[in-house]
């Protein structure tokens, strides 16, 4: 029993042996572009590989003049919420959102050269964003550096350029602090030239280090985003209607269209673009179209804005906007949002006119649709009502039709319907057309 006791205390000692010599883990993330939703949902995923292989650190290595403000936000807040230690080495600059989301660090490295502030709010155009975006940031960078201990004052002044600092940032100039000055004003603990200068200062000599890069299936998703990969979705969902609707019952068009529809919501939902509101709007545009086509006669207001709907929602899903404030949208983002949706429309109704009749008449198509003509002559019919015709007898309606409803003739209860308009219980009517399953008639 002694000896049991024995091999089981060796035993125990030399799991833990095994667990104070496991080395840390460090995961290392890296920022070099504008900020933006891909940027936004790159350190997302980061953060979940860092939780899921247990990281004992985590270093965001930065180089950025800044970029979307509601994207950098995001990043600040999901960096504050993280409970284990995060370090900024900032190679070069952090400049204005970089700023930011380095500030929310728990420490602050820079490599010789770099530079931190100038986190003013820009629009696209270069000029100062109105004063309710800059004041919304002068508080965001004042509550962030309170958090990690750092000097609010001068977070301010780095955006707000009326703050004078003593020996600091004069009036009328953003603050921008060199390596040294973060040095010495208290925003960076030391100039450092790689990740293990920054393990060595913390006293980690021995540490595995891995590289976060995004895999397959988000490199796939950053395809769809491509203007000319989303100009073919569109081209697809609008020819898979048409073809669908000329078709009826084939069921690939319609299926080709869902899946194109599907590609093109989802990366551009995923990275923060497409809002949900935006993919309701395009629902909503498609359900306004199919009740001009099917329910409501003619081309009108329902039209009209189903059409709206659906080519609104399919450019504002490619832009970074706040619902309808573009105050951070660039011209140039915008040029090419409504040139790859006209494209891709433009490039439908070429497939429509050009490629239909060459679909109809191949030899696949053949295979899933009927080719040949049901004639009259021959026994086939298209109207229900096979005994006697129908067209020119009178009756009245036996409820409503809105347009669709019930009629009597004779005593005998039918299913009618009328070109759009509504007639009311009780009403003399015509029929008009008895093809079909239901009757067509009109007010006598």
């Amino acid at each position: 029993m002694r000896k049991l006791f024995a091999l089981l205390a060796l035993l125990f000692s030399s799991i833990l042996m095994a667990q104070d010599n496991e080395k840390p883990t460090v995961l290392h993330l890296k920022i070099n572009d504008v900020i933006d939703p891909r940027t936004n949902r790159y350190s997302e995923l980061g953060l979940e590989r860092a939780e899921e292989i247990g990281a004992d650190y985590v270093i965001l290595e930065l180089d950025t003049y800044g970029g979307a403000l509601n994207d950098a936000d995001d990043i600040r807040t999901r960096i504050l919420n993280y409970e284990r230690p995060i370090f900024a080495f900032i190679n070069k600059d952090a400049a204005s959102a970089g700023a930011l989301i380095s500030i929310a660090c728990d420490s602050i490295y820079m490599a010789k050269g770099s530079s931190i502030g100038a986190a003013t709010v820009v629009t696209q155009d270069g000029a100062a964003a109105p004063d309710k975006y800059q004041s919304y940031m002068r508080s965001i960078m004042r509550s962030t550096a309170e958090a990690k201990g750092r000097d609010p004052r001068m977070a301010e002044a780095m955006v707000d350029e009326d703050i004078e600092l003593d020996s600091i940032a004069s009036e009328g100039k953003i603050l921008t602090l060199s390596t040294s000055e973060a040095i010495k004003f208290g925003f960076c603990e030391a100039e450092v030239s790689s990740i293990d200068d920054i393990m060595s200062r913390v006293g980690v000599n021995e540490y595995e280090l891995e590289e976060f890069n995004l895999g397959a299936t988000e490199k796939i998703i950053s395809l769809f985003l491509n203007p000319f990969v989303s100009g073919i979705l569109i081209l697809i969902i609008i020819g898979g209607i048409y073809f669908e609707l000329q078709t009826p019952g084939v069921g690939f068009p319609i299926l080709a269209s869902l899946i194109a529809v599907i590609l093109y919501f989802v990366p551009n939902y995923l990275n923060g673009l497409a809002e949900n509101w935006e993919i309701i709007l395009f629902g909503v545009g498609v359900i306004l179209i199919a009740m001009e086509v099917f329910v409501i006669p003619g081309f009108g207001i329902a039209g009209i804005a189903g059409l709206i709907c659906t080519i609104g929602s399919l450019v504002l899903v490619m832009l970074n906007n706040d619902v309808f404030d573009f105050s951070f949208v660039g011209e140039e983002q915008i040029f090419i949002s409504v040139t790859t949706v006209i494209a891709g429309m433009l490039g439908a109704i070429v497939v429509m006119f050009f490629g239909g009749a060459r679909l109809l008449n191949s030899n696949v198509f053949k295979r899933i649709a009927l080719q040949e003509v049901q004639n009259k002559d021959e026994g086939y019919t298209s109207t229900f009502y096979k005994s006697k015709s129908l067209v020119g007898k009178k009756g009245k309606t036996f409820t409503r039709l809105r347009p669709s409803g019930r009629i009597e003739i004779e005593g005998e209860i039918y299913d009618a319907f009328t070109r759009g308009n509504f007639i009311d219980e009780g009403v003399e009517i015509v029929v008009v057309s008895d093809e079909g399953t239901s009757l067509k008639v009109k007010e006598a």
